[in-house]
């Protein structure tokens, strides 16, 4: 499987999108602002990276607005699904690797693989 969440108004998702040469025919492309994502969906991507923690992201702006800051996975994947921007994007998935976020080093790494 090769699919990747991102933010369709987000110039750094379409950077990297377009530096790593992803398209709608070689990768399942899902916006998570017009396609919401599932609880089975965040659940895979958790297994993949070893925990919701590692998905959230703690730049978005609303984070910064949260009066109780999450503790628990439980509390992270709540959060994750409640509101697209806590989740660190872009996430891509090629095959059981998965690469979170957009450090210089993420993004070689995927591009290593894709």
């Amino acid at each position: 499987m090769k699919k990747i969440y991102y933010l369709g108004t987000c110039d750094t998702c379409k950077r990297i999108i377009n530096e790593l040469g992803i398209t709608a025919k070689s990768f399942e492309m899902q916006d998570i602002k017009t396609e919401k994502i599932t609880e089975k969906q965040l659940d895979e991507m958790a297994a993949l990276s070893g925990s919701y923690e590692s998905l959230f992201s703690r730049v978005a702006l609303k984070y910064k607005t949260l009066a109780k800051k999450p503790a628990t996975e439980k509390e992270y994947k709540k959060l994750i699904l409640e509101e697209y921007t806590f989740l660190k994007r872009p996430v891509i998935i090629v095959g059981k690797d998965i690469f979170v976020g957009n450090s210089k080093n993420v993004v070689a790494a995927a591009k290593a693989k894709i």
